[in-house]
């Protein structure tokens, strides 16, 4: 999950797209989401694009999903 790996630091959108196992313009749009939610930003250097989470308390809530996605949908 891009969120994911965002939590252990700044990434490029070439680095998310091999460690999320897709093409980079289906990332980018991705990060395009993340970032007009307020959840991600970016820092354009040359050519590259480096994302970073902006909000880390998001953590918390994909970890309660999984919770409940591993309990079988019950709280």
């Amino acid at each position: 999950m891009i969120v994911d790996e965002l939590s252990r630091g700044e990434r490029c959108v070439c680095e998310l797209a091999g460690m999320v196992g897709s093409e980079m313009p289906t990332v980018s749009r991705q990060l395009s989401i993340l970032k007009n939610a307020g959840i991600v930003d970016d820092d354009k250097r040359g050519t590259q694009v480096f994302y970073r989470l902006m909000t880390p308390c998001v953590m918390k809530f994909f970890q309660c999903v999984r919770d409940v996605k591993s309990n079988g949908g019950s709280r």
